[in-house]
């Protein structure tokens, strides 16, 4: 293709051939079609030391060979010059070395892209241009390189060719172009402004590139990426550029807004706190309300289990009050007497004593025999139980130990059995009964309360333990028994607290891992 005729429109250009773009300058890349990420290697003629610059990815590989081998052969190629170290720039060398099988191939690049290129497994020598004075000159061909540090790598550069004036210009000048055009149009700027803010680090690393390039006398640019450029674009494109935000201007601008995230953050952050308080708040309130509903039930069975003494110690003091108005009282029986009201006043002080290891709250964590506590449970719930005409079997085992909050623990057997008592009477069950069975293994300590209920409807069974849920009157719960109780053994403790229908009722299985003794 003649001089004269380099400028044609992108629709007239075949693709498939080398296209020259300035006098012995061929572009022999390849057209990738709908990507908006064109990669183009170029081919400086010149003989049996002919150049290829940017030689591109094992995509192009074939292409490049092709078009190259129709204008001139790759025996020529006696330069590879990377203008950086990217894969879509330089993946292709080790197998293009292998087609150029020269002893004296050189790879111009800058001594600081030496040790990463170096990973490609390239075999040829290396040309640095800052050991060489940025110059070329091989024949009748004078190359020039301009350093570009961080544009967008350490050690990136640019090539000129002064007898076209030709700059093939690397990253800087490329574009993303949604419908790619070869020669740049003049809404170029729009499309290589992505490019930049992306790729280049700072609006001063960059301007710093531009101020060397603008003193060059350039009639064409040809970039590794994007569309070329002509004359009459260059000046207007690089006087756009230096005003281009970019990498920390690019930051700079939306610092403020990245500040507002953060503060925004920050505020729900503390909201969440706020939250998270008012739950615990809240999770505490639910603790003191299930206990206060467990006990106005306790405070009943106390009275129950008081009223049998104090009826005995009422009837004592009525018989030694007779008897010693009529003067027949001898001393024994009045010892024998006060005796049995001591005992019986013992027994309800007993009563007191279990209610309050019942209600007063565990600091700390020990480890304790779940047989003990599921005793004192008993302890409390039996006068219940028997009053309503349930049996209850408990089928332990020795040395079973757990770690966690004893009371707590009691808590939750008290409302698995104050549950299944309410069920119970609810159903007027015939030969009501409560099976409890503890068992261990290497691993976990397993308490399974169970009744003959008939269990728990199907649409009921996966909400048992929702806050507020209950299927008892108003009046006789609140619905944050069993809630309560997963909360302490699976949130506090560390455990589990499940429940399933069985034959002839619904159990409940509190499992614990095993602790020394």
């Amino acid at each position: 293709m003649k001089n004269s005729s380099f400028f044609y429109y992108t629709s007239y250009m075949d693709f498939t051939q080398a296209i020259e773009i300035a006098k012995n300058i061929y572009w022999v890349g390849m057209y990738l079609q709908n990507d908006p990420f064109q990669c183009h290697p170029y081919f400086i003629k010149n003989g049996n030391a002919s150049v290829l610059v940017d030689p591109g990815s094992m995509l192009e590989f074939d292409a490049v060979v092709r078009k190259i081998n129709t204008i001139s052969s790759m025996q020529n190629v006696k330069y590879i010059i990377l203008h950086h170290q990217d894969p879509d720039l330089a993946a292709s060398v080790p197998e293009m070395e292998k087609l150029i099988d020269r002893n004296d191939l050189q790879i111009i690049t800058h001594s600081r892209m030496v040790p990463l290129v170096k990973h490609y497994l390239i075999q040829s020598d290396y040309y640095e241009i800052d050991k060489h004075q940025h110059k070329l000159q091989c024949d009748n061909l004078h190359l020039e390189f301009l350093t570009t540090p961080y544009c967008h790598s350490p050690g990136a550069f640019v090539t000129y060719e002064p007898q076209t004036k030709t700059l093939l210009s690397g990253d800087i000048f490329g574009g993303i172009e949604e419908s790619w055009e070869f020669f740049a149009g003049d809404d170029y700027f729009k499309k290589a402004k992505q490019f930049h803010a992306e790729y280049m680090p700072s609006r001063d690393i960059f301007n710093y590139a531009l101020s060397k390039i603008e003193t060059l006398d350039i009639d064409l640019i040809a970039p590794q990426h994007g569309s070329i450029i002509k004359k009459e674009q260059i000046m207007p494109l690089i006087e756009q550029m230096k005003a281009l935000e970019c990498g920390l201007y690019v930051e700079k601008e939306y610092r403020d807004e990245l500040l507002y995230t953060i503060e925004a953050l920050k505020q729900k952050d503390m909201a969440l706190i706020a939250s998270l308080e008012q739950l615990k708040e809240k999770e505490e309130f639910l603790f003191q309300k299930a206990k206060m509903a467990d006990m106005g039930e306790m405070i009943g069975n106390i009275a129950h289990q008081w009223r049998q003494p104090l009826a005995i110690n009422n009837t004592i003091i009525s018989i030694l009050k007779e008897k010693s108005q009529r003067e027949i009282l001898n001393d024994t029986e009045l010892m024998t007497k006060l005796k049995e009201m001591e005992n019986n006043i013992q027994y309800m002080s007993r009563t007191i004593d279990d209610f309050m290891r019942f209600y007063h709250p565990a600091k700390k964590k020990t480890n304790f025999c779940v047989c003990d506590v599921v005793e004192h449970a008993l302890t409390i719930m039996r006068p219940m139980l028997n009053k309503a005409g349930i049996d209850i079997c408990f089928q332990n085992c020795d040395d079973a130990y757990i770690n966690g909050y004893m009371n707590e623990y009691t808590q939750v057997v008290v409302s698995i059995l104050t549950n299944a008592k309410d069920v119970l009477i609810h159903r007027k069950t015939k030969n009501a009964t409560i099976d409890m069975v503890l068992s261990q293994d290497n691993k976990n300590v397993v308490l399974t309360i169970s009744d003959n209920a008939g269990g728990i409807k199907k649409e009921h069974i996966h909400r048992v333990f929702d806050p507020y849920f209950t299927t008892k009157h108003k009046s006789m719960g609140t619905g944050l028994g069993l809630y309560i109780s997963k909360m302490i053994i699976e949130k506090n403790m560390g455990g589990t607290l499940k429940v399933q229908n069985i034959k002839e009722g619904a159990a409940f299985s509190i499992t614990m891992e095993k602790a020394d003794g």
